[in-house]
């Protein structure tokens, strides 16, 4: 088994400009700069043979180049309390539709639909048991985030592996857009 996500590159520069609001939050384990992404899709843990079928899947999904831009700031609730927190990013038409095409391509190699809305972001921490009030500040203070247009000409197959210091990440395939 194999854990996948479909997910765009933060560029470097961009990264080192979020860096400095990875703090306020006791306990938050901050992203390392390599680990910000956009994810595109979640895919789990897949099969060594599904992912060769995703990976099919993938190579044929066609798109323009594009831009996004990084607009504000959240968190998210699993249910059991906040786990997360995130620089959004702004609506985006072309986005979604690339989005859409992976999730398109999960389905065409037999994975499960996704079962919940997309929701752009790069997560900036994870969180155990956070002070309510201490993610709310922070929020406040990050709200106003705006990244400049940042330029998109592929997206990546990730995969995912624990390690001593949380989760790391390493490109799997490279898909070109435009």
């Amino acid at each position: 088994m194999i854990r996948l996500f479909a997910a765009l590159s933060i560029p470097a520069d961009i990264g080192r400009a979020l860096q400095p609001r990875q703090t306020g939050i006791d306990g938050a384990r901050w992203r390392p700069l390599e680990a910000l992404h956009v994810t595109l899709r979640f895919y789990g843990d897949i099969r060594e043979d599904v992912a060769r079928d995703l990976d099919a899947e993938l190579v044929q999904i066609r798109g323009h180049a594009l831009e996004i831009e990084l607009s504000g700031a959240g968190a998210f609730d699993n249910g059991d309390g906040i786990d997360a927190v995130w620089a959004g990013v702004a609506e985006n038409a072309e986005l979604r539709r690339l989005a859409e095409a992976c999730e398109t391509a999960a389905r065409r190699a037999g994975l499960k639909p996704e079962k919940h809305n997309y929701k752009p972001h790069v997560t900036l921490a994870y969180l155990r048991r956070p002070d309510p009030a201490e993610v709310a500040a922070w929020i406040q203070a990050n709200n106003l985030l705006r990244s400049p247009p940042i330029g998109i000409d592929s997206f990546g197959l990730y995969s995912s592996h624990q390690g001593g210091d949380g989760s790391y990440y390493r490109l799997e395939a490279k898909y070109g857009l435009g």
